[in-house]
């Protein structure tokens, strides 16, 4: 076996810094990404695999020969117009990725999880990594998919197999060619396109943290533990005034009741379905998760990991900034 490190998703939001952290420390990278995707933001050195995850024999190939295997591949939209997709991507997709790298006896294999399958229908307080979830508490058919893949992990490692589990709370930063929620809703606020805000919690950091945060996670992790990525709670209403002391915009003054929410989300899912085919305007799975706890408290995992989230708010900020030079936003837009 070489001194290769295989990285699932490599692309994306959180895998293109985790890609980039890891060439600057001088390992060998392979990527491995969805047919079609594009790659040209990586680092030269990277060596580029197109394969589906949902193919066992090219997922197989890939991964051959790999010491270190990180799994960030998965379809994070809360919305697929064939619900299907989901399990065979973020489930079974799982299995063939971890099954690979425990079939190559890589030396640490790392699945990145979600912080959205960690709420439980009547928790109150803050969640930590030890929380325990089945799958009646998961919202829907995504959250689903994730909760089943990363039994798979700790299946996994109960077997005896290193394998580890990160699960990030919402990540923000700059790079975030793919649109995650998060980055949606802070162009949709910019462009003035926000015209409503629901009650909810959530847990914002910033991507590059993450990214530390899964190298330290396979540099010194424990097999089968669960750590938990995450850095400030905040109300979506307190994230939308500092957002707006960053550009101008003010903040949306009509606040949405639970039970409009999912009504429009059932109407926005059921036109994405039998008409548009096209994202909905809101999700069942995204109103949902607005009644739950997402008040997250990771100071043990980032104690373990000596990990140190930077200011969310110079997340944000430059966020913005990288959405204005990606013409998401206009240049002019705000006063940042």
């Amino acid at each position: 076996m070489d001194d290769l490190t295989v990285v699932t998703g490599g692309a994306g939001f959180i895998g293109s810094h985790l890609v980039t952290q890891l060439v600057k420390r001088g390992v060998r990278v392979r990527v491995i990404e969805r047919p079609g995707a594009g790659t040209q933001h990586l680092p030269a050195a990277v060596e580029r695999v197109h394969a589906d995850i949902r193919d066992r024999d090219a997922v197989t190939r890939a991964i051959a020969g790999s010491r270190i295997v990180y799994h960030l591949a998965a379809n994070p939209n809360l919305w697929v117009r064939d619900r299907r997709e989901f399990d065979a991507v973020n489930h079974q997709g799982t299995q063939h990725v971890l099954g690979a790298a425990v079939a190559t006896r890589a030396e640490r294999i790392v699945h990145c999880s979600t912080e959205s399958i960690l709420t439980c229908a009547r928790a109150t307080g803050p969640i930590s990594e030890d929380v325990q979830v089945t799958e009646a508490d998961a919202v829907g058919p995504y959250c689903l998919s994730k909760l089943r893949a990363e039994q798979v992990a700790r299946d996994l490692a109960q077997a005896g197999h290193p394998v580890l589990i990160a699960n990030p709370t919402m990540p923000v930063g700059p790079g975030d060619r793919g649109m995650s929620p998060p980055s949606r809703l802070i162009r949709d606020f910019c462009l003035g396109k926000l015209l409503a805000r629901m009650d909810c919690t959530l847990n914002l950091i910033d991507v590059r943290d993450v990214a530390s945060g899964l190298v330290g996670v396979a540099s010194h992790g424990q097999p089968g533990r669960r750590y938990l990525l995450g850095g400030e709670n905040l109300t979506l209403l307190s994230l939308l005034e500092r957002l707006s002391k960053l550009t101008g915009v003010p903040v949306p003054r009509w606040r949405v009741p639970y039970w409009l929410g999912l009504s429009v989300a059932y109407t926005s899912e059921f036109w994405a379905d039998h008409v548009s085919g096209r994202s909905p305007q809101a999700t069942i799975t995204g109103v949902r998760l607005t009644r739950r706890t997402m008040h997250f408290d990771a100071s043990r995992s980032l104690q373990e990991l000596e990990l140190v989230p930077r200011p969310i708010d110079h997340s944000l900020a430059e966020a913005v900034a990288w959405l204005k030079s990606q013409g998401a936003i206009p240049a002019g837009a705000g006063t940042l």
